[in-house]
């Protein structure tokens, strides 16, 4: 008897499983290193990507004006099943918040940014609809929110809401596995920080368009490289990239829906190194519950980490001396703790008036909520239990 009840035990989670439901899951964490690779909190100064304005929000707070060491940015859920079905998901956030979603959906905190209390989100009733054709929410204007739906995912809906994915973002305050840092002699030391061997990671530099990357793979312990040589093209970067997604789990169209959302942001003027995160790391820093089990869960994270280079460096100082805002603005929403690390070092470093009003302002100006683009959009936090 005590034989068969502990049969009974093992198989359990085989029998809760759905054997027709493939799960799979993609986003981004991104952060941004110090001088010793340590990641900081920083703010940003504009939003990361468009969004359309039928996507939830926090409300009038102003939840990406709080400084976090993590951007959790644009996780999307895909479901794949040959029959109808219902599923409840629910995800936490122990060291932040979710600050945008679509579509209808539970998320907690409703207010505040506390990095001590949990944030989570949940859909309870997802009506997965194989066959469905449904009219998608759109809007006129252009968003990277788009490039998403481009997979064979099965179409959803959600308290009367049709999409082919479930969409959320937020912020956070972890400790991420990759500590970049430059070296005196201009190598870039790379540390792995954490338990396990990064699958693999990809420095990326694009300095004035001229652009350069390197590929490390099975990497755990501590590297010290060359900075990319810049004689290199975008393509072969995507390349790269795409195959690296594909390995780690994700169909072909999702790896390509994944690369065309962060097109424009990846692949911008800087450095920064991409990797991929650990299974068992995602699962611990973003906790996952999926009823009725899948038969395979796929969830596929990116780190993004900037790293503020030497030339950088000095092209923000020259910029800053000669009042060049064409040139600071070329850094975007990673300028503030670029700036920060320049500024605060012992050596002075020279701010014409021109920059340093561009750069208080630009601090001033938080990133705006999208208004509902429907009358009928029901209050941003809701809660279907």
């Amino acid at each position: 008897m005590l034989q068969k009840a502990i049969l009974a035990l093992a198989i359990a989670p085989l029998l809760a499983a759905d054997g027709g439901l493939t799960v799979h899951e993609w986003g981004t964490f991104t952060s941004v290193a110090d001088e010793s690779g340590d990641g900081v909190r920083w703010v940003s100064l504009r939003p990361p990507a468009d969004l359309p304005c039928f996507v939830y929000h926090l409300g009038a707070q102003c939840v990406k004006c709080a400084a976090s060491r993590v951007r959790m940015e644009t996780p999307v859920i895909y479901f794949y099943s040959p029959r109808a079905l219902t599923a409840s998901v629910h995800v936490d956030l122990p060291s932040g918040v979710v600050s945008e979603w679509y579509p209808k959906a539970a998320v907690e905190p409703a207010t505040g940014v506390t990095y001590g209390n949990s944030g989570k989100i949940a859909w309870d009733r997802v009506e997965v609809t194989p066959g469905a054709s449904p009219d998608l929410p759109a809007t006129a204007e252009p968003s990277h929110y788009y490039a998403a739906r481009e997979t064979d995912a099965t179409p959803l809906s959600v308290g009367g809401e049709h999409e082919k994915l479930l969409f959320y973002r937020g912020i956070a305050d972890f400790d991420v596995p990759v500590a970049p840092r430059f070296l005196p002699d201009g190598k870039l030391e790379l540390r792995n920080t954490g338990a396990e061997a990064i699958p693999f990671a990809l420095v990326f530099e694009n300095r004035g368009g001229r652009i350069g990357f390197r590929v490390v793979h099975n990497w755990s312990v501590t590297l010290h490289l060359d900075p990319p040589e810049l004689a290199s093209g975008a393509d072969a970067v995507h390349k790269e990239l795409a195959e690296a997604l594909r390995q780690a789990g994700l169909f072909p169209k999702e790896a390509a829906a994944m690369i065309e959302t962060w097109r424009d942001s990846w692949f911008e003027e800087g450095m920064r190194i991409f990797y991929l995160m650990p299974r068992s790391r995602v699962d611990a820093v973003l906790p996952i519950r999926i009823d009725p089990a899948p038969a395979s869960l796929e969830r596929v994270f990116v780190g993004r980490v900037e790293v503020l280079s030497p030339a950088m460096r000095q092209a923000i100082e020259t910029a800053l001396a000669a009042g060049d805002t064409t040139t600071l603005a070329k850094y975007g929403r990673f300028l503030h703790p670029f700036c920060a690390q320049i500024l605060h070092q012992p050596r002075r470093v020279a701010v014409a008036p021109a920059a340093a009003k561009f750069l208080s302002q630009a601090d001033q100006t938080p990133p705006a909520n999208p208004a509902p683009c429907r009358s009928d959009v029901p209050a941003p936090v809701t809660d279907q239990r």
